[in-house]
């Protein structure tokens, strides 16, 4: 049964949370079903391509309230704005049978007063992403905290983005122990990623280094990039001889503050360390100009620990791109150690050795990406997704 599904969404930008939505809607669009988006910001300067070129249709909802309060109150304010957002769906919005809502929970009670089922895709407890560092800090956090676990509760479906977010799920959802949420990984559409990739260009890398290692993360520091320019200074100063290059390539929006401050940490870094000739970063890039980056570097560094899942390490290990990541979180189920790529602690030296052995051995280098492919073939297939998501749509509709 082909239904109406609505993807409520906070800010449709570029990044992890994003991504997994808009392949969502790609998959249930493929089976039949009519997809469509209502978020609070949509800024076509930086989204992914299916979100302005007509693929998937969006509707901003809510854009003129604030993102913060004189700086201050993010998450009140996000709350906010997906609330703002519901009450126009409930009101004018689609009609729908199935809503898929993520990140952010506090809408739903609003949504349950529409007719249709509402589905809670939790990347992570959004309690968990804040840390506590005052008194007032906590009494903030309190109220926000028991809205998001009370309002969590009230999806008719819960899903989670791998067996470690499940986990964190039950440990941190207490009053929540009867609900068992599903698995679903949040796997990309491949179909663009078998397209002819286009040849490196000099915007992207200086053609006139050897062999290139690189980095794709946003410009966050709980994303710990600086384990990747440490453990590359450490590379370099073992083997000073190597002509090797890394690449830090990162998801940057001017609008967040911390996007600003990191990436400008990280080039400061960059410069104590002497690495300004040897380090290029690249703040945002198209799809086709990612797809020419895993290409042509010897392996992608993932560097964040505790990651919830990880799409990037599966996106390079099907361009053929072995990944060194950190040994914790989704990587632990997504990249196979000393096969597809190597898990590590997060330590500089330990990385750096990793990086050595790709540098040294082109032929592991490639036998492992070969390796990558097979696996997100085998185990992280689109059609597999695909298929689960449509089934969990149906059972909710035909309920």
């Amino acid at each position: 049964m082909m239904g109406i599904i609505t993807f409520i969404h906070p800010d449709l930008g570029i990044g992890g949370a994003e991504r997994a939505v808009i392949d969502a809607a790609l998959a249930l669009k493929s089976r039949g079903h009519s997809v469509q988006f209502i978020t609070s910001h949509h800024d076509q300067s930086h989204c992914f391509q299916e979100t302005k070129d007509g693929t998937l249709k969006v509707s901003v909802v809510g854009d003129w309230l604030p993102r913060t309060i004189f700086g201050k109150f993010h998450a009140l304010c996000a709350y906010l704005r997906m609330i703002v957002a519901a009450i126009y769906f409930v009101i004018s919005g689609p009609k729908s049978d199935v809503i898929f809502v993520d990140q952010i929970s506090a809408c739903i009670p609003v949504l349950k007063l529409a007719s249709a089922k509402v589905i809670f895709y939790c990347h992570f407890p959004d309690m968990l992403l804040t840390q506590r560092k005052s008194i007032l800090k906590t009494i903030y956090r309190a109220p926000i905290d028991f809205i998001e676990e009370k309002t969590t509760g009230l999806a008719d479906l819960i899903l989670v983005n791998s067996k470690f977010t499940a986990d964190i799920f039950h440990k941190t959802f207490t009053s929540l122990v009867q609900v068992k949420p599903e698995v679903l990984y949040p796997i990309p559409d491949f179909s663009n990623f078998d397209k002819p990739v286009d040849p490196i260009s000099a915007d992207l890398l200086p053609l006139k280094a050897k062999d290139f290692l690189l980095s794709i993360n946003r410009y966050e520091r709980k994303k710990n990039l600086t384990l990747a320019i440490n453990a590359f200074d450490t590379l370099l100063k073992k083997n000073p001889s190597l002509e090797v290059h890394l690449v830090m390539a990162g998801g940057y929006d001017s609008r967040v503050v911390e996007n600003v401050e990191h990436f400008n940490e990280l080039v400061s870094l960059a410069k104590k360390l002497g690495l300004e000739e040897r380090i290029t970063f690249l703040r945002s890039f198209s799809d086709s100009e990612k797809l020419s980056l895993l290409t042509n570097s010897l392996c992608l560094i993932y560097t964040p620990e505790h990651e919830h899942f990880g799409i990037v390490p599966i996106e390079a290990m099907y361009m053929k791109c072995p990944v060194i990541a950190m040994k914790s979180g989704g990587p632990l189920e997504t990249v196979e150690h000393d096969v597809t790529g190597f898990l590590c602690k997060n330590d500089p030296d330990d990385v750096a050795s990793a990086m050595y052995k790709f540098v040294e051995n082109k032929f592991l280098a490639k036998s492992f990406g070969e390796a990558g492919r097979e696996r997100v073939k085998k185990q992280f297939s689109f059609i597999t997704f695909t298929e689960k998501l449509d089934s969990i749509v149906h059972g909710l509709i035909v309920e």
